[in-house]
C-alpha cells in the first residue's frame, strides 16, 4: 500500500485495515490517527513479527472519526466483537467464568451458578473457572445454610416440601410459614460466608449459639455448633494472600521465550486467590503489550461480567478512558493502577510466572496451524462453521451450525436454520444451497473455514452458491464424508477441497483429521437434536391444541407462562388459572380434558 500521512486527519478515530479482498484485517483506535496510522509504515519501527505480517497484507484503509477518547475504545471494540479481524486480540475462545448469584429482591432468596451479571440489586460472588470447584463450593452452602434450591417458577406452585426439606438442607419457604426476617439473617451468613468474611461470621454464630444454650433452646444450638464446624473445616483449605478482604484482579503480561505474549489473570476475592487464567497472544513483542493489554480489556471486562473495583496491571493503559469505561459497567469506580505495597507485588510476581506458561496450554494454535498446511490455506483456521442437514423423509428439512474458535466450541454461535422451500423434495444438494444464501445473508464474523458434511456434490453445491452470494468474499470450504461403512467417526473419513478430484491426503488418527471429525460430529449431533426436539414440540403442540376450547393463541400464553408441557400438565386448576387470559372456568375445564387426556394415554 502507498501510505500518504496526509491523506489522515490528527484527530481521534478508529481504523479499519482491509485486505486486497475487501477483508477487514485489522481495527484499531487513536488519539491522532494520522500519528499511529504512521508508526505502522515507518521502516525504523520496532514490530513484532505479526504486526509485520499485517503491514505487507493491507490494501486500503478506512476510517471513521469520532470525538472523544472513550468513544474511540467503545467503538474499536464494537467493530472488533463485530468483524473479528485475523489480527486483533479478540477472546475468541473466552468463556465468561462462573459466578454465585443471590437475588436479594426475592423475598426468599436463593443461590444459583450464572455466567451472565445483570445489575437488578442482585449480589454476585466468584468467579469460578472450574464448574466443578464451583458446583462443590455450591454444595457446601447447601449443606451449612438452609436456602431454598427450588426455581421460581416450582416456588410458586409447589403443594409440599421437598426432599431438600426432609435432609434439612432447607427451610421449605415455599409452602411453610418461614419467618422472612429470619430467612434473610441466613441470606445475610451466606453473603458473609462467599465473600470472605467467615471468620467474623463464625464469632457471631458462636454468640448465638451461647444464647440459645443458655435460653435451654439446644436443638438451636446444636444447630449451630454444626454449622461453626463445618465452615471451620472449610476456613482451614483456604490460604490469604492479602492483609485485606478487597476484590481485585491481578493482570500481568510477559514476553513469551518461543513467540509472542503471554497474559496471566489472577482472581482475588476476599483476601483469598480464588481462580487464574491464562491467554497466548503470537506474533506480538513486548513493545506492543500496552496496546494490546487495553484492547483485551475492554473486551474481557463486558457489561456481563464481574467487575472488581481494582485492577492491578502490569503495563499501564495508554489512556484513562478505560477506567471510565469498566466504571460505567461495573456501576461503581474501579481503578487500574501498578502493584502497591508488597503484597500486590508478590500477586504481580505469581500472574507474570503464570503468563510465561500461556504458550504450553495454547494446544488450539497448534490445530489451526496444522490445518492450515494439511489444507494448504492461505492462514490459519481459527474460526471454522460446519454445516449439516437433517430431514425424516423429506420433511421437516433444516440445517445445523455449529462454530468452533481456537479449536473450543462456541455454543452461544450455534444456529439452526428451517428450510422451508426445500420440504418435501429430499434433495441435500438444494438444501445446502439455500442455506448458503441464508448464511450469506446473516453476515460477519466470516469463518476461515467452512466444513461441509458430505462428499465432492455437497461441496459442489455450497461453493457454488457462496460463489454467487459473496462474489467479494472468497470463503474457504471443505467436506467430509464417511468412509464406506459409512459409520460416524471412522478414521477412513475422506476430506475434499474445491478444485480436487482426490481427497486430502491426510493420516489416519492424525490431529487435522480428529479435529474436523470433532467438528462434524458435532453438527450432526447439533442438528439432529433441534430435529426432534421440534418433533416433540409439533407433537405436543398438537395434543394441546386437539382439546376442546384449546387453539394456537390460547397454546402460547400456556407455553409463555408455564415454559413447557410437563408444567402445563403438572399444573392444578389453580395454577392453570393464573395463565393471562385463561380465566378460573376456562382453567377448570382445560384441567378435566388434560386428565382425560392422561387416563386415555394410560389405558391404551
Amino acid at each position: 500500500m502507498d501510505f500518504q500521512s496526509k491523506n489522515y486527519p490528527d484527530t481521534p478515530g478508529v481504523y479499519l485495515m482491509k485486505d486486497a479482498g475487501g477483508r477487514i484485517i485489522y481495527v484499531g483506535k487513536a488519539i491522532s490517527l494520522r500519528k499511529r496510522l504512521s508508526s505502522y509504515f515507518r521502516a525504523s519501527a520496532d514490530h513484532g513479527p505479526k504486526t509485520r505480517a499485517l503491514v505487507a497484507k493491507i490494501a486500503h484503509i478506512d476510517f471513521l472519526l469520532v470525538s472523544t477518547e472513550k468513544e474511540a475504545l467503545l467503538l474499536e471494540e464494537s467493530l472488533i466483537k463485530q468483524h473479528r479481524p485475523r489480527y486483533n486480540i479478540v477472546l475468541r475462545d473466552d468463556k465468561r467464568s462462573l459466578l454465585f448469584r443471590l437475588d436479594k429482591a426475592s423475598d426468599f432468596p436463593r443461590l444459583t451458578m450464572t455466567r451472565n451479571v445483570v445489575r437488578d440489586g442482585s449480589v454476585y460472588f466468584g468467579p469460578f473457572a472450574s464448574a466443578s470447584a464451583a458446583r462443590a463450593t455450591q454444595k457446601l452452602v447447601g449443606l451449612i445454610f438452609r436456602l431454598r434450591k427450588c426455581s421460581d417458577k416450582m416456588f410458586k406452585n409447589r403443594v409440599r416440601p421437598c426432599l431438600y426439606y426432609q435432609l434439612g438442607q432447607c427451610l421449605a419457604p415455599c409452602v411453610l410459614p418461614v419467618d422472612r426476617a429470619q430467612y434473610h439473617d441466613l441470606v445475610s451468613q451466606v453473603e458473609q460466608f462467599l465473600s470472605g468474611r467467615s471468620r467474623s461470621l463464625v464469632r457471631e454464630l458462636g454468640r448465638q449459639m451461647d444464647v440459645a444454650a443458655h435460653d435451654l433452646r439446644y436443638e438451636q444450638a446444636a444447630l449451630l455448633r454444626d454449622q461453626i464446624k463445618a465452615i471451620e473445616a472449610t476456613l482451614e483449605t483456604q490460604a490469604s494472600v492479602l492483609r485485606d478482604s478487597l476484590d481485585r484482579d491481578v493482570v500481568s503480561v510477559a514476553q513469551l521465550a518461543e513467540e509472542g505474549l503471554g497474559v496471566g489473570v489472577l482472581f482475588v476475592r476476599g483476601g483469598k486467590l480464588l481462580e487464574q487464567k491464562t491467554y497466548h497472544w503470537p506474533g506480538l513483542g513486548v513493545a506492543e503489550a500496552g496496546d494490546a493489554l487495553e484492547s483485551f480489556l475492554a473486551q474481557f471486562y463486558g457489561s456481563q461480567r464481574y467487575i472488581p473495583g481494582r485492577v492491578v496491571l502490569s503495563h499501564p493503559p495508554e489512556t484513562e478512558s478505560l477506567a471510565e469505561v469498566l466504571a460505567e459497567r461495573r456501576g461503581g469506580p474501579c481503578r487500574l493502577g501498578p502493584p502497591r505495597g508488597p503484597d500486590e507485588r508478590r500477586l504481580m510476581d505469581m500472574a507474570a510466572n503464570l503468563a510465561r506458561t500461556a504458550h504450553r496450554k495454547d494446544g488450539a494454535q497448534d490445530v489451526s496451524t496444522v490445518l492450515e498446511q494439511a489444507l494448504n490455506l492461505p492462514g490459519p483456521p481459527l474460526r471454522v462453521e460446519c454445516v449439516d442437514i437433517s430431514h425424516l423423509g423429506g420433511s421437516g428439512v433444516r440445517a445445523g451450525l455449529v462454530v468452533f474458535e481456537n479449536g473450543q466450541e462456541r455454543k452461544e454461535d450455534y444456529r439452526a436454520y428451517s428450510l422451508p422451500a426445500a420440504e418435501g423434495t429430499g434433495d441435500d444438494y438444494a438444501a445446502l444451497a439455500q442455506w448458503a444464501e441464508r448464511r450469506a445473508g446473516s453476515g460477519p464474523p466470516w469463518p476461515d473455514l467452512l466444513l461441509i458434511d458430505g462428499g465432492r456434490g455437497q461441496l459442489a453445491a455450497v461453493v457454488a452458491a457462496l460463489g454467487q452470494a459473496l462474489p467479494d468474499m472468497p470463503i474457504e470450504c471443505a467436506s467430509i464424508a464417511k468412509g464406506p461403512s459409512r459409520r460416524a467417526g471412522e478414521l477412513e473419513d475422506r476430506v475434499f477441497r474445491p478444485g480436487r478430484r482426490n481427497p486430502v491426503a491426510l493420516k489416519s488418527g492424525s490431529p487435522a483429521l480428529l479435529f474436523l471429525q470433532r467438528v462434524r460430529d458435532a453438527a450432526h449431533r447439533f442438528v439432529i437434536g433441534r430435529g426432534r426436539a421440534a418433533t416433540r414440540k409439533r407433537s405436543l403442540t398438537g395434543e394441546l391444541v386437539s382439546l376442546p376450547g384449546v387453539g394456537p393463541k390460547t397454546v402460547r400464553l400456556l407455553f409463555d407462562h408455564f415454559g413447557s408441557i410437563a408444567a402445563i400438565k403438572a399444573a392444578d386448576a389453580q395454577a392453570l388459572a393464573q395463565a393471562p387470559g385463561l380465566g378460573a372456568k376456562r382453567a377448570e375445564k382445560l384441567r378435566q380434558a388434560l386428565d382425560a387426556l392422561a387416563a386415555g394415554g394410560a389405558e391404551s
